[in-house]
This record gives structure tokens, sequence and C-alpha cells, in this order.
């Protein structure tokens, strides 16, 4: 937390029998994870060169699987159109069995967003776009999160991620249930929302708790958490960067569609009463909304103010997205594209240029939302002024060809050295972003575009029953959609004016499945019925290789990796192509002929369908011309896989090679090997579970070296199940015991538990580690996996190399270490502690002197107080070597987190940290420790006398263990201000 870095054998066990577990190869089912494939559409409907269309994205099958294909006269939007596309798929990110898929707003995690890099603030425009993908597999998972999931846990209420909210879910405004809806008239699956009613109701009513002014009969809001810092209204505050609360078109209007939303899924439940409720709080809403209209525009309201301020924002056409704003208010859209208004050549800008605030330092760095364009609220935007144009009487502000040209300006905006691009913001008037951090803003999805192209200048409007209404936004004389699944159909729609530009006769005419059902000779506002919404089943594969968290199991290593790649990239549960910023390992610079990439599970699973996708930049590195994949066999060698068919026969770059598996394999340890300079962006194992049998397991498992302990398991069969094989991988030496029935036939709603006895081996490191359980039918292999877990307590420590009660004053026996320059507190022993008192910024790191054990050392000390100084107020555990050596632990008792930073030689090494941060906070009496084991340093904390982990950093993988050990035991104490105090110092040895 300095300012730099600010703020074995193993094998499937049968349930008889005692064994080391050692890898054998399984007899499970051959089952694969498939991925979702198109229609195959013929004849009249299927006229479109998909791979032509596609031009050199990676992974083509991908797209041709599941997107809408286009073919527009408008080569700048159609080009944008495919690279958006890809830019959704660079965001789907595969999180493990419980939380599935979700949609990342950056490529890479940023310090405030929900666990495995989820923000909620564009997760409506994710499921606006992401609606039209047919796999429905991406965006079940995706709103789950946010529902019931890691998204809807519970979040610090802290300054830096929202003090009036306690969830993820609720860290910034969202349309949560209006786009749950919005999807569900494309998919037709209303079965998959009514189930999740409860939950959508509890999304929309803790913003009532929690921001609805009663007496306002409004929803309030801080404009920083409506993803708006710097905005032309917050200027006029205090707080330019919060922006100080207020009553917003923006939140207002999210549960005004909210509500609309939860009356249709309450009126399909059979609830009218439900629906009435919630009818009559969107008619109340809307009611109150006209204290935000001045006459001719919604605006934001100070929340100790009674009247708008005086300038226009681009958030005030978002009412129209819900369909709020009565007709007569149409007269807000002459500014949409008066050249004092919103009008902007790479625009709308995102206040109105009239405003004393436009622009007003938002050159000066990101992010400013007072002038600058910004695809979020352009989508917004457009999606509005697509429903007034085509869902409110005709008025003479805008019309379809401002749609057109305004969709055009976007799609031109979207651009960087001539290709298509998209970040953060971009100037109004000048062809250049603003706002376009490297390793971070790149494609950026944060905005809607291929929505905007299929429901507005397309016109193809989803319905809730079984029509679809088209009504194109555009004057082409032609164009063309196909591959559109929409409600479980095939939809397509052709416009040829004259019948040159398709060859297939002259018209407008819609496919349903094939099957032409409409012909007439212009577009218009036509409504065709498609049939009854077709929602199969489908499988939940599981990738057994994913780790989002890049720490702990599944582990990934390789014989020569490059400086800036890293092995666990490659099963990071993400897969693009960009060089920056990267998903991806490489062997650059290697100086073997050939390399390997080793994909470690810790505990061993049922492989059968093996995922490789192979990156190449086509210069340095590309895709090697033959490889191999192997396993480890129980003699520790390193064996060809049995039973491979290989999809292509050869090699691809770029693409998914997938390695099928008959019989299936059952192991603990892959590796792809290959010859020359290589790299790899993933490496998936796909297991699909039957769907009849539910696997538990504790989440974790209490362990230590040298002991035995119990697993036990439960497997429930929702359906008969004639044949199913239990059964428990654990890691590498561990041994494991049993007793149950071997292959066995269980009843619909049976329960079956089963226990075995694990000895994990002395002297290994047991936590962290998976034990996993297998329930293998016929039909797939269900699973289930804890992880072992070590619980700290220093009387495990009995050997007391240290121990300081301050009560007298010992401070000569310690070495001062200075991690930075800075200069030390005063540092006294008064009244039985140990003081450090300073007026500005001071550290000192105390070694005590003694130094670690191989066998283990805890630092354990009780504070007495902390200084209350900001921004640092911190206490640091750990070992130290010298001010430019040395692992430590830190809790910052002022912003309630801890982490830890590791040096060698005077250089930061971040991959010893285990990332940032943990949020936890000390109270009176609370102990704190650093148990420094088996190469990692964990932090924990002491309250009510029980012991809680609450931070893990792999120092090891900087710092090797001899080393380590040979530091001195030290804490430190860095301070703004004021007194920190100390009760006692204790260190101990195993």
């Amino acid at each position: 937390m300095f300012d730099a870095m600010r703020i074995g054998t193993v094998a499937l066990v049968a349930i008889l029998g005692t064994a080391p577990a050692a890898p054998t190869a399984g007899t499970a089912p051959a089952v694969g994870a498939a991925p979702a494939t198109a229609p195959e559409t013929v004849g009249p409907a299927a006229i479109l060169d998909r791979r032509a269309l596609l031009g050199d994205v990676p992974e083509p099958g991908w797209y041709e699987a599941n997107i809408p294909f286009v073919d527009l006269p408008d080569a700048e939007i159609e080009d944008t159109y495919y690279y958006r596309w890809r830019t959704f798929k660079e965001a789907l990110k595969y999180t493990g069995p419980r939380d599935g898929w979700i949609v990342t707003e950056f490529l890479g995690p940023v310090g405030y967003s929900a666990p495995f890099g989820g923000i909620n603030a564009a997760a409506g425009h994710h499921l606006y776009e992401g609606r039209w993908l047919r796999d429905r597999r991406y965006l079940d998972d995706y709103l789950d999160y946010w529902l019931s999931g890691s998204g809807a846990g519970p979040k610090p209420a802290t300054e830096a991620l929202n003090t009036d909210t306690t969830d993820w879910a609720h860290q910034y405004s969202f349309w949560a249930v209006d786009a749950a809806v919005a999807r569900a008239e494309v998919t037709g699956d209303w079965r998959f929302l009514l189930d999740r009613l409860p939950r959508l109701t509890r999304q929309y009513e803790t913003w009532k708790a929690s921001h609805l002014d009663p007496s306002r009969g409004l929803y309030w809001q801080t404009p920083v958490w409506d993803a708006m810092e710097y905005t032309a209204g917050s200027y006029q505050t205090e707080d330019p960067y919060h922006g100080g609360d207020g009553f917003r078109p923006t939140l207002n209007a999210y549960q005004y569609g909210d509500a609309r939303a939860l009356a249709e899924l309450s009126r399909r439940a059979g609830d009218a009463a439900a629906a009435q409720r919630f009818d009559r709080e969107a008619d109340a809403l809307r009611e109150r909304l006209t204290q935000l209209w001045d006459g001719d525009f919604y605006k934001h309201v100070q929340r100790d103010a009674t009247t708008p301020i005086a300038d226009r924002e681009l958030m005030g056409y978002v009412p129209w997205y819900f369909h709020l704003p009565p007709a007569e208010n149409a007269v807000a859209w002459a500014q949409l594209t008066d050249p004092r208004g919103f009008a902007a050549p790479f625009g709308p800008a995102t206040a109105e240029r009239r405003s004393p605030w436009f622009m007003h330092e938002a050159p000066d760095g990101c992010c400013r939302w007072n002038g600058p364009s910004w695809p979020f609220a352009t989508s917004q935007t457009l999606t509005a002024l697509a429903n007034q144009l085509l869902d409110y009487p005709a008025q003479p502000h805008v019309d379809r060809a401002d749609y057109q040209d305004l969709l055009r300006r976007y799609a031109l905006t979207q651009r960087k050295a001539g290709r298509p691009y998209v970040a953060e913001a971009h100037h109004p008037d000048e062809d250049r972003w603003l706002y376009d951090g490297a390793g971070h803003s790149e494609d950026y999805n944060h905005s809607t575009f291929t929505d905007l192209v299929l429901s507005g200048l397309l016109g193809i409007r989803p319905q809730s029953g079984d029509t679809v209404r088209i009504a194109p936004l555009n004057d082409y004389r032609h164009f063309a959609v196909e591959n559109l699944s929409y409600h479980g159909h095939d939809l397509s729609v052709r416009w040829d004016a004259d019948g040159t530009a398709y060859g297939r006769g002259a018209g407008f005419r819609v496919f349903v499945d094939g099957r032409q059902v409409l012909h007439r000779a212009t577009p218009g506002d036509v409504t065709v019925p498609v049939g009854a919404p077709v929602v199969p089943p489908l499988p939940e594969p599981v990738d057994d290789a994913a780790n989002p968290r890049e720490t702990g199991y599944p582990a990934a290593r390789a014989s020569h990796t490059w400086r800036g790649d890293k092995p666990v990239d490659a099963i990071d549960g993400q897969d693009f192509h960009l060089d920056v910023p990267a998903t991806r390992w490489t062997n650059y610079g290697t100086p073997h002929p050939a390399d390997h990439l080793e994909i470690d599970l810790g505990a061993a699973t049922v492989v059968s369908d093996v995922r490789i996708v192979f990156y190449d930049d086509g210069g340095g590195v590309r895709t090697p011309p033959s490889f191999t994949l192997r396993y480890q066999a129980a003699d520790g060698t390193w064996q060809d896989v049995p039973g491979q068919v290989r999809s292509p026969a050869q090699p691809v770059g770029r693409d998914v090679n997938r390695v099928r598996v008959d019989p299936p394999l059952t192991t603990d340890r892959l590796r792809v090997a290959a010859p020359g300079v290589f790299g790899v962006t993933a490496v998936q194992l796909w297991r699909v579970p039957d769907p009849s049998l539910t696997v538990t397991l504790p989440e974790t498992l209490a362990v230590d070296a040298g002991e035995e302990v119990d697993v036990r398991a439960r497997v429930t069969a929702s359906a008969s199940v004639p044949r199913a094989r239990i059964s428990l991988t654990a890691p590498r030496g561990w041994t494991v015991t049993g007793n149950s029935d071997r292959a066995r036939p269980l009843r619909a709603g049976q329960t079956v538990e089963t226990t075995w006895r694990v000895r994990v081996p002395a002297g290994a490191d047991p936590a962290g580690l998976p034990l996993r359980v297998l329930a293998g039918t016929g039909a797939g292999v269900s699973s289930a996996l804890t992880t072992t877990v070590y619980e700290f307590d220093p009387a495990d420590y009995p050997v007391t190399a240290w121990d300081d009660d301050f009560g007298t004053d010992r401070l000569a026996a310690y070495r001062i270490d200075h991690p930075v320059a800075e200069p030390s507190p005063a540092l006294a022993v008064v009244d039985g502690a140990l003081t450090a008192t300073a007026s500005t910024r001071a550290f000192a790191v105390l070694a005590a002197p003694v130094t670690g054990s191989a066998d283990g050392t805890a630092v354990v000390v009780e504070p007495r107080a902390f200084a209350g100084s900001e921004p640092e107020d911190s206490l640091f555990l750990g070992l130290s070597g010298g001010s430019g050596d040395f692992a430590l632990a830190w809790y910052n008792h002022r912003h309630r987190s801890s982490g830890a930073d590791v040096r060698t030689g005077g250089r930061d090494r971040p991959e010893a940290t285990g990332g940032c941060c943990a949020a936890v906070t000390w109270r009176p009496g609370d102990r704190l420790a650093v148990l420094v084991r088996w190469g990692r340093l964990s932090t924990w904390l002491e309250h009510d006398g029980r012991w809680t982990r609450i931070h893990d950093a792999p120092a090891g993988a900087a710092v090797d263990a001899a080393t380590l050990t040979s530091w001195s035991a030290a804490a430190g104490l860095r301070l703004d201000g004021g007194t920190i105090a100390l009760d006692r110092l204790t260190v101990r040895h195993r």
C-alpha cells in the first residue's frame, strides 16, 4: 500500500477401498459441450455471405452460431455493427459453475468492480445488446449474477464504492427489470423471468427503500453513481466529482420502466393485484416527474431545490427510453439537432452548448460528462428517439432521417486510425477520443450499437405476444437481416427496391424459419405472426479449467513465458485476441525448440472436450504447425491423451481447436506442447453435468498437514437415474479411503450421502487445494468442489521467539527500516504501549531481532488505537530484510481495507501481493496477525476470540523460502498525523 501501489498422484478413487490418489483413465460416458450452431436456413431466406461480412474476426464460428447478420448500403454502419459484436464477445467472461457467464465493461477488472469484474452501470445496455444472441445461456447467467449471484452480494458502503448502497447490483443506477423484459420479448422465454419474479421485485424495491424521497415522490441519486461525474449540474455544487444529491431523469425513469416491467410480469404470473400496484406506482412517478420538466426539457433538480437547473443535459431524453413522457413533451427533441443544443459532428454532446459549463475542463482528463460525446448516453438517446418516432404521434421536431443521421454519426465516432474502435468518450467536435487509456479503455463495452441497428434502423420491434413488428427507420433501397433468433424461430427480413441488390425479386419480404410470411412492394410498419415461442432447455456445461480470479486452482505454468504474459491468462475465463490488454500466454523469446503450457486442476476431473485457441499476431507469435495434448500418468511421466478426435485435424490460429476425448480421461494435469514460438488465448475443459443429479459439498474444508479429515457429500436425483458412479478425487499424494456403493441406481427424489476419509501428507501445504466429487451417469458427469482452508490458531505455533508487551522500553532492540523515502514518526513506549506520533506523513518499520522459521512464523499484534488520519492510518506486519526487501501485509484503518506489498532489491513485486483489496474493519480489542508459511503471507483478524482470514499473498512467487525466512519479523506504522498505539507485538514459530 505504498504510494506506487495505491491507495503427486491423483485418481478417481472408487468408493470402496483405500488408495493414494493416482491418475487413471476413467470410463465416464463421452459427453461434450458442443457450442450453439446456426440453423440450417436454406432456400430464399439465406442469401448473405456470412464469412465475408465477418472479415478477419477471430473465431468466426461463434458469430455464425449466435448473431443476426445484416447487409446494409451504409458501409460505416455495417462495419461498426460487426465490430461491436466483436467487442461484446470479448466482454463475455466465464466465471465458473456458480455464476457462469458475465458481461464485463472493461476487458480487465478494475478496483471498483464487483466480483470477477462485473459493473452494473452499463448492465442494462448489456442486456439490450446481448438479447439478440441465439445462445440464451450467456445472459441467463448474467441476469442471475446480478439478481442472486456474486453481483447481488454485499458491497462495502465506502466512498469509493458508494456509501448509499450495500450490494453490487445497486452500486450504480440500473434499469434491470425493464432490460430483462426487453430481452424476454426477443427470446420468448417468459418462464425464466417468472421464476425470478421475487428477485426482480427485490431489485426494484431496494431502490425504493434507499433512494425514494417520500416527500417529493421522486428518486434521488448522486450523479457519480449515475456513472456521471463532473456534469454541468455537478459543477454547480461544492463537490464537482460526486455532484451532490439530486432528482434526476435517469433513476426516476429507470424505476418507472422497472415498475411497468414488473406489472407486465405480474399479469403473466396471474397476480392482478401486484400488477395494479406496480402500474399505480409507475403512474405516480410519471406525474411527479413533472417536477423535473421546465417547459421544454427534463432537467436535474438539486435535492435541496424546487426548480431545475438552467442547463440541459443529454440525460433529459432518458424518459423516452421507457415511454414515460406525454406526447406534448416532444418539443424537447428540437434540442437534439439544434447547433446551440446537443448537435455536434461527433455528437450528440452530453451538455448543451449554451451551458457555461460546456466542455469545462473536459480535455484535462477523464472523466467529465459536460459536453464530451459519450457512447453510454448516445445509446440511450438513440433508443429514446426510435421510441419517439415509432411509438408516439407525428411531431415537427425530429424524423427518421434524424435517426439515420445520428446513428451514422455515432458509427463514424467509433473510429481510430480509420478502423472501428470504441473507448470511453470522444470529443464532440474533433475526430479524437478524449478518454482512451492504454490497457484500459480499448473496446469499451459500455453502450449499445447492434441493438440500435436491429431495433431502430431496421425497425425490428420485439413484442410480448406471438408476433414481431417491423418498422424500419431508414431510406435505404435495400437491406437484409438473417439468422436472427426471435422467440426461438429463425427470422429473416429482406428489402430490395428493384430486385438488383440480391437477385431474388423486388419488394419487402419477411421469412420465419425459412418460410416467406410477408411480401409487399415497400417496407412499412407491419406486424407479422411468428408462432408460439420455442424455448428448448439447454445443457449447462462447466469449464473445469477456468480460474477467473487467477489465484489458487486450477493453476497454469509453462516451460517458458514472455515477460509480458502469464500462463494463468490462458484459463482466466476470457478469450480475445488483443495485444493490449491481453488475455493470453505466449513463449515469445523462448530459448527452447518447443515449449508447453500445463494446466493443473489440483484434483482430477473427467476430461472429454478440450478446446484450445492459439494466439497469432501475424508477426513473432504464430500458429504452431502441430501440437500434442498430454496428461501426467501415475508414474509421473507425460503421455499422449488417448482417444483424441480433433476438429480441425491440423492446428488453426485465432479459432477453436477442439479435441474430443473418447473414452473420456480422468486426470488432474494436462499439457499443450508445440514447437516454435506460439501463444494460447484459451484452454477450456468443458464437462456436461447430468441435470438430474445435484452434488453438494461444504464450500470449504478445514485441514492441516499430517492430519486426517472426513469429506461428506450429498448426491440428490431429481429424476430416476439407472446407474450413477460417485467418487472423490483429491490432490496428489493425499490418501483417500471410503466405503459406499459402487455404481448404483437412484430414485427420483433420493439423496445419497457418502463419506470419505482423507489424509494430508506431513509437510504438505494444505490450504487452497480442491477436492472434487464426481457423479457420472450416461447423461453426463455432475460435480462439486470443496476448497481446503487452514484455520489459524496461535497455539499451533508454540515457540515464542519474541514478545514485547511494551511494559519496558526495548526500542533499541529493533532495526528501523524505511520502505519509502518518508521520515520516521516519533516512536516511544508510553503507558504500556508503543506509540508512533507525527504531524505529517511518516512511516517506519520496526524489525524485531528474530528471523522467520522454515516451519512457519506468526507475527501477532494487539493495536490499542489508530490515528484517525487520512489517507494513511496503516499497520504493516510480516518480514523485512531491509528497506528494499520485505513481504508486509497491511491494514488501512481509514479505508477499512487490507492487502500486501512485496519488494525485492528495491523493486515492487505485484505478482506476489495477491491483489487488492480485502474489506475488513478492526475494532478495539481485536488482534491482527500475519502468518508466513508455505511461501504465503496470510493476514488474519481475531474478533470475539475467532480468527478469520482476510487476505492471502503468494510471497513465494517473488522470494524463495530460504531468503524469506532469513528476514526479520517486523511491524510497521504509517500515518498522516496523530498517533497509532500498539499494546503488544509477538512473534511465534511452529
